[in-house]
């Protein structure tokens, strides 16, 4: 029996410094300010202690004085604090206050050993659950939901959730709009690198689901990576600032490995054709550039996940630990391409797979507080219509995908269907005619050659419309149309 008491061993807690910090609260009223923030009534070991914690916070909020007078009737029939000592205790804890100063470093003593509490149950369900073997349930599943709780664990210093009072979140808009104002480009999003694109959307704003989508060859990879590169420089620069969090650019390739995707943005960059690289008939020029381009691009902070067929769930645990690494941080998120995702669970078709997928990367991005920048595939019922311009109902096999995104944008390049629909003679028509209306379509096709069209088709925030881009097919580079036309 002896050596059974000596394995029981006490959860982690400060008792003395909970007392303390009540105490302060109750003889000044203000120290409550200092802990306000990240402590909450469960983080205290002793229930009494956050009882009277949270009975003191509801007067103080109300603007009524929380001291032992004013709480004597509330805790009058307390069954648990008359195992303390009742209405005495809560004289005993103000009478042995001590100065507010310290009341910050009580809360944090009190975090903490919350903070291991939690770890330890956490470390208590990750033993039995890895013994109890469920035939539905894989270790690998396990090994998610265990990282999904310790990154709620890292954040429970945070307490962002619950009700936002009003003044809070329109002093976030002030900060936000300020942002924008100071920003030489006049962004409070992560920029895009498109003038236009960011003029429209004012960049790619935290916790908006942006989808990018299009039929195969419109150039939706090429846009997600010209976005992302952009991006990724942007970080960089104000990464080196001082006290400014660390971000990057997680992107997460289900269609292309991570040497295919880094080809691209290396070909972009360099001006060097990628067949070139994959054939390696290079010019010795061509081969500095391209090494001349790793160099710089080496320093990007661009991380790049090509795991096959990955889940939702996997995808947001990998954001966290990237967003929980204060040298790597997160900004962006980029998923190539949502068809190719694997569901989490199990549902009854593919739309309502889709969907809890569409709704789940909604959350995601609301709870990592970035943007999630998502490709799609369009339906064929796009190629049937004689405007090929797509629109809001060809997302293909989800309606919730228009319905969760703050954001959906089409990829569209006419010379595709133009160079294909060359014209022909009709019956009965003068070869004068039939001339005229090839030269139009050679003129139209010349015209045409280096122009893309992002489609503005939803913004939740914003205003709609279409956004003229440069596009070279030979680097797979979109640019400003102004600007880049080269």
């Amino acid at each position: 029996m002896n050596a059974l008491n000596e394995t029981v061993r006490i959860p982690p807690q400060n008792l003395e410094a909970e007392q303390a910090l009540l105490g302060a609260i109750l003889s000044n009223n203000r120290a409550l300010e200092k802990v306000s923030e990240f402590l909450r009534p469960e983080c205290f070991a002793n229930p009494v202690h956050g009882k009277i914690y949270e009975a003191c916070r509801t007067y103080i909020e109300q603007g009524r004085i929380a001291d032992p007078i004013t709480l004597r009737a509330f805790f009058e029939g307390n069954e648990a604090l008359k195992e303390v000592g009742g209405a005495d205790y809560l004289m005993q804890l103000a009478a042995s206050s001590t100065t507010i100063i310290n009341a910050t470093d009580y809360g944090r003593q009190i975090l903490d050993r919350y903070i291991r509490r939690q770890l330890i149950a956490l470390g208590n369900d990750v033993v039995n659950n890895a013994f109890d073997i469920q035939i539905d349930e894989e270790a690998l599943q396990q090994v998610e939901e265990t990282e999904k709780r310790l990154y709620q664990i890292a954040n429970e210093g945070e307490m962002n959730g619950g009700p936002k009072a009003l003044n809070i979140a329109l002093h976030e808009s002030l900060i936000s709009t300020e942002k924008a104002m100071n920003s030489p480009s006049g962004l409070s999003g992560v920029t895009t690198g498109l003038a236009e694109m960011d003029r429209l959307l004012g960049g790619l704003h935290d916790s908006d689901l942006i989808i990018l989508a299009g039929r195969p060859a419109m150039g939706k990879t090429a846009l997600a990576t010209t976005i992302a590169f952009n991006a990724a420089q942007k970080f960089e620069e104000e990464n080196k600032k001082a006290d400014t969090p660390k971000k990057s650019v997680a992107f997460f390739s289900l269609e292309m490995s991570a040497e295919q995707l880094a080809t691209r943005i290396l070909s972009a960059k360099a001006q060097v054709p990628s067949h070139l690289m994959r054939t390696g008939k290079l010019t010795n020029d061509q081969f500095d550039d391209l090494a001349a381009g790793v160099q710089l691009l080496g320093k990007l902070p661009l991380y790049v996940d090509e795991t096959p067929g990955i889940t939702v769930t996997a995808i947001k645990n990998r954001a966290r630990r990237l967003k929980r690494d204060k040298e790597k941080g997160l900004g962006l998120i980029v998923i190539d391409y949502l068809q190719l995702v694997t569901a989490s669970g199990r549902t009854e078709n593919r739309v309502q797979e889709l969907s809890e997928m569409t709704r789940q990367l909604k959350i995601m991005a609301k709870e990592l507080n970035v943007p999630v920048l998502v490709l799609s595939q369009l339906s064929r019922l796009v190629e049937q219509r004689d405007n090929k311009r797509p629109q809001l109902s060809d997302l293909r096999e989800s309606g919730s995908i228009e319905q969760d995104a703050d954001i959906v944008m089409f990829v569209f390049r006419e010379i595709y269907y133009l160079q294909n629909d060359i014209p022909v003679k009709h019956l009965n028509e003068t070869p004068e005619r039939f001339n005229s209306r090839l030269l139009e379509w050679e003129q139209k096709k010349i015209e045409l050659a280096n122009q893309a069209e992002a489609i503005i088709a939803k913004q939740r925030h914003g205003p709609v419309g279409t956004v003229k881009l440069y596009f070279n097919g030979e680097f797979g580079k979109f640019g400003n149309l102004e600007t880049d036309h080269v």
